[in-house]
C-alpha cells in the first residue's frame, strides 16, 4: 500500500517526512506500506511565539492563511462549554450568517485539484494519510471520491485513509458553497476503511472524533495515543500502531478494491484478531 501524506498547517513535505519518519520506517520494515509526500502551495510564516516549533523554513499551508488563522480554534477552545457533542462543539466555531468568500472557495478547490493531480500522476498511490489541516484535505478528497462513485460510478482511487488529529471534510455543494460534513446532519460520507489517531490531551480532540463519526462506522477505527495534537514518534506507540495496522492493511489488500461500492464489509471483530489495545475504541 502506498500512502500520499499531507502535512498540517505550517508544514512542508520535508518536515513532515521527518515528523512521520519513525512510523514510516516501522511500516516499511514490516512490508506494509510506502510513503510519498506533498505540501501546500501557500508559503507562510508561523505565528508569533511559534517561530521554532514547526521546523526549518520554508513552511506552507494548503489554504491561504490570509483568509483564516490556523491557531484561532486553539485560542477559543479553552472557553468552550463542556459536555457538548463533537458536532455541536464544531458549530460554535461557525457563523451561520457569514458567507464563505469566493476567494476561499477557489482556494479550497485549487488545493483539492492539486492533490488529485498528484494522485493521478502516480498510479501506485492507493491510500492517503493526513495530519491536522492535511487530514481535513485528505478527508475532503475521500468525500469527493465517495460522491463521484455514488452519483457517477467513477471508481475510487483510494482504499484506505489514516488521519492524525483529523477534522471533518468540507464538501462543495451544488450551489458552489462549502459546508462541513457532520454526522448529525448527514449519513456516512466516507465509505472506505479509515483509521483515526488522536490524543486525549489534545484540546481539539472533538474535531478528530467528529471526523470519525462521519465515516462508515463498520470500517472506522479510533485510536487514542494519550498525548496532544501531534504525530506520535516514540517506539512503543509506533510499534503498537504497526501491530494494529498490520491486520487492517492485510485485510484491505486481501479483500478490498478501491473502485467497488463496499471495499471492506466489517472491522468489528478486530478486537479479537488484532490484539489492539484498550486505546483503540469505537465511539
Amino acid at each position: 500500500m502506498k500512502f500520499l501524506c499531507l502535512p498540517g498547517a505550517y508544514g512542508s513535505s520535508k518536515n513532515f517526512s521527518v515528523q512521520l519518519d519513525p512510523f514510516a520506517k516501522h511500516m516499511g520494515a514490516r512490508g506494509l506500506a510506502t510513503f510519498t509526500y506533498t505540501q501546500g502551495e501557500h508559503e507562510v510564516e508561523p505565528p508569533v511565539g511559534w517561530e521554532h516549533y514547526f521546523g526549518s523554513r520554508p513552511l506552507y499551508r494548503f489554504l491561504d492563511s490570509s483568509e483564516n488563522d490556523a491557531f484561532e480554534a486553539l485560542r477559543r477552545v479553552r472557553q468552550l462549554p463542556r459536555g457538548l457533542s463533537p458536532e455541536a462543539t464544531l458549530r460554535l466555531f461557525q457563523n451561520p450568517d457569514a458567507e464563505v468568500s469566493e476567494a476561499f472557495r477557489d482556494n479550497f478547490r485549487a488545493a483539492l485539484d492539486r492533490i488529485r493531480r498528484v494522485i493521478e500522476e502516480d498510479p501506485e498511490i492507493d491510500a492517503i494519510l493526513g495530519y491536522s489541516e492535511g487530514a481535513m484535505l485528505a478527508a475532503s478528497i475521500l468525500y469527493m471520491e465517495n460522491e463521484n462513485w455514488v452519483k457517477h460510478k467513477i471508481p475510487r482511487r483510494l482504499k484506505f485513509g489514516i488521519f492524525f488529529s483529523g477534522t471533518p471534510p468540507l464538501g462543495i455543494e451544488p450551489d458552489g458553497s462549502l459546508a462541513p460534513k457532520l454526522a448529525d446532519e448527514c449519513k456516512s460520507v466516507i465509505d472506505i476503511p479509515t483509521f483515526h489517531v488522536f490524543g486525549s490531551n489534545d484540546p481539539l480532540m472533538y474535531s478528530a472524533v467528529a471526523l470519525h463519526n462521519v465515516c462508515n462506522q463498520e470500517t472506522a477505527m479510533l485510536w487514542d495515543h494519550g498525548l496532544g495534537h501531534l504525530v506520535p514518534r516514540d517506539a512503543d506507540t509506533v510499534s503498537e500502531l504497526g501491530d494494529i495496522l498490520h491486520d487492517v492493511i492485510l485485510r484491505i489488500d486481501k479483500g478490498g478494491i478501491a473502485g467497488t461500492d463496499t471495499p471492506i464489509t466489517d472491522f468489528t471483530d478486530f478486537s479479537s484478531e488484532s490484539g489492539r489495545s484498550d486505546r483503540s475504541e469505537k465511539y
